[in-house]
């Protein structure tokens, strides 16, 4: 097994959906099958719809589980993919005149844009925990701060109380990161009412939903979440609000209180994140729809 970067492009031609599944050609086969097992991080080369909020980041990590042939295009496959997590904030490529992934740098500080252009990119094990560290920075101040203080690349082999991967499939921590991502994107406020409360204490009351549960395997991506206040959370989660695929906020006739229908947006639509990449995706919508909603 050896852990990958796998890049998504916008506009490419390729049916990714990063949190279930990677489509790739049959170029790539070999990289790919390495890395059954283990797990891969995620890279954009510039803004996509998918998780980079900027150019050349990365900004999610995940597992590949298997191998599948694609039954509708010859000499193409998907990797099969779960444990799919977005980073708190996004990586960019380089740091302090370093990038991340020392094989894309040539001895003379310029880009190798050969191994720069691999879609797939097997990636060494410290440079892999590097960007984990560095994704995960606001989360492991609350378990690690001590640790997370010195990272950085001078200090890209420092032992830690616990590996990271290890943390990350624990659920705990991936609810931490899950909740941190998208409160952010969401500035903090209630998708269907725009209240932003925050406590004396500076904590948000804005929880984080996710469209598709974890329960039937919902992935901790931001696409899979909205911000909800508990009254919404809770009606949501027992589908009796939903949303459509052109963001309508979508209600189960009959059964929500008048008091609480009063409190929706006046336009009766989801108040949506500022970055696009951000926004609901409608293939979680849909499955909220068609399984949870009792509309």
């Amino acid at each position: 097994m050896t852990k990958a970067i796998f890049t998504v492009k916008p506009g490419s031609g390729y049916k990714d959906l990063p949190e279930e599944h990677y489509h790739f050609p049959r170029a790539y086969l070999n990289q790919v099958s390495r890395a059954v097992g283990d797990y891969i991080i995620y890279y954009a080369p510039r803004r996509t719809s998918v998780g980079s909020s900027g150019q050349q980041s990365y900004f999610a990590m995940a597992r590949v589980t298997d191998i599948v042939p694609d039954s509708e295009k010859e000499d193409h496959f998907y990797a099969l993919i779960s444990d799919y997590l977005a980073f708190d904030s996004f990586v960019p490529f380089a740091g302090d005149g370093k990038y991340y992934e020392s094989a894309l740098q040539k001895p003379d500080g310029t880009t190798n844009k050969g191994a720069f252009g691999r879609a797939v990119r097997p990636i060494a094990e410290s440079e892999f925990d590097l960007i984990l560290r560095m994704g995960f920075a606001a989360d492991l101040t609350k378990v690690e701060p001590d640790q997370a203080q010195s990272i950085g690349f001078s200090e890209p082999e420092a032992e830690f109380v616990r590996p990271l991967i290890e943390m990350t499939v624990l659920r705990p921590f991936r609810d931490r990161a899950f909740t941190a991502a998208v409160r952010s994107m969401y500035d903090n406020r209630c998708a269907v009412t725009g209240l932003r409360l925050i406590n004396g204490g500076g904590r948000p009351e804005v929880q984080a939903a996710h469209i598709k549960p974890v329960a039937v395997s919902g992935p901790d991506s931001i696409r899979n979440g909205i911000a909800l206040s508990g009254t919404f959370h809770w009606l949501f989660d027992r589908g009796l609000i939903s949303i459509s695929d052109d963001y309508q906020i979508l209600v189960a006739k009959n059964k929500v209180p008048e008091q609480a229908l009063r409190m929706l947006n006046g336009d009766g639509r989801l108040l949506l994140p500022k970055d696009p990449i951000a926004r609901p995706n409608p293939h979680y919508l849909k499955f909220h729809r068609d399984v949870v909603f009792k509309g």
